[in-house]
């Protein structure tokens, strides 16, 4: 597992942990690694469960962070899989999820952009299920601190946020490219192959994406360690 920091001057000093893409792995390295860090705040960018049946290790994640650390969650894809209340189970867990809403946090904005159902997980026809909402990014934006979205697919950078006046982005969905040769990754759900958006930081540091800490395909990662991103504010 790869720890990866990145530092941002704001005026806030503060320590956040980023994590995403558990699907279904161990929480107790995760966890191991969390309390070393020692952070103000951790963040959940999505695919904490892996499907309808594959749940308990990323819902019993974020109660035991939730227990030492503030914990705020977004939802991904794979949140969209679960059939019974997921909303509940993660208030129950103590978790603050952040579901196309922000809040504030230690004097900075912490928001969460939820991904839509996917067709084939959806029994609705309704179109508008199936793209993001971003209509309350408007009011985002508009906050005077330190703007933390929250967006687990990073594509939707380039297509619904480049232009919007918020300072970070932390995404995952990628998982690093799967297979990794010469610093890039080989393929990615919604970039396809060899996509843009992998791994690091992009658009001048404004977006971060995470190789995540778990496998949601059968195919194995290659040169492709599981990852922590700290983004450490001073």
């Amino acid at each position: 597992m790869q720890i990866n920091r990145y530092r941002y001057n704001v005026g806030k000093k503060m320590k956040l942990v980023f994590l995403s893409d558990l699907h279904g792995s161990k929480i107790e390295p995760i966890i191991k690694a969390v309390d070393e860090l020692m952070p103000n705040a951790v963040l959940v960018g999505g695919d904490f469960i892996h499907s309808a049946t594959e749940y308990e290790n990323g819902l019993a994640l974020l109660s035991l962070l939730s227990k030492k650390y503030p914990t705020f969650v977004s939802l991904g894809n794979h949140e969209r899989r679960f059939k019974g209340d997921l909303f509940s189970l993660i208030n129950e867990s103590g978790a603050t999820l952040l579901d196309d809403r922000f809040v504030e946090f230690g004097g900075i904005k912490l928001g969460g952009l939820s991904s839509p159902y996917e067709r084939k997980h959806c029994r609705s026809k309704a179109p508008d299920l199936f793209l993001p909402k971003t209509e309350w990014l408007k009011e985002f934006e508009r906050q005077e601190s330190f703007k933390l979205l929250l967006c687990h697919r990073p594509e939707y950078f380039e297509r619904y946020l480049k232009d919007l006046q918020i300072d970070l982005t932390l995404s995952g969905h990628a998982h690093g490219g799967q297979w990794r040769f010469f610093g890039h990754g080989v393929f990615s759900p919604g970039q396809g192959v060899f996509p843009k958006y992998t791994f690091g930081s992009y658009f001048d540091n404004r977006l971060i994406v995470s190789k995540g800490l778990g496998n949601g395909k059968w195919i194995p990662r290659i040169n492709n360690p599981y990852e922590i991103a700290v983004i450490d504010l001073e």
